[in-house]
């Protein structure tokens, strides 16, 4: 039977594993773009990966010390996401919305 704290290194293994493959496609995802919204989106998911990092490295050693610069990463990737979001839609300019002047009526 598998000790427990075998099992632990191995999921440990796995998620650093997965975490690693998340992240080196994010760093892709960044470098080949192929528009700002691309890129601003693999980098909110870098800074995800970086944050899950994080936690896994505290569960692994037992510790909370790293909580402060998580939450400033969240900080950070939530307002570079609205920062990029507001340059996008000023960018495009105002909406131009279509009325519909078909009534329900026949007459």
């Amino acid at each position: 039977m598998i000790s427990l704290q075998l099992l632990h290194q191995i999921v440990a293994a796995i998620g650093i594993v997965a975490l690693g493959t998340a992240a080196l496609l994010a760093i892709i995802r960044i470098a080949r773009g192929p528009s700002i919204l691309d890129r601003a989106v693999a980098t909110d998911v870098l800074i995800a990966v970086v944050i899950a990092g994080l936690v896994l490295e505290e569960v692994v050693n037992r510790h909370s010390s790293t909580l402060p610069v998580m939450l400033v990463l969240s900080v950070v990737g939530f307002a570079g996401a609205v920062s990029i979001a507001r340059q996008v839609a000023a960018r495009e300019g105002p909406r131009l919305e279509v009325k519909d002047d078909r009534r329900g009526d026949d007459s």
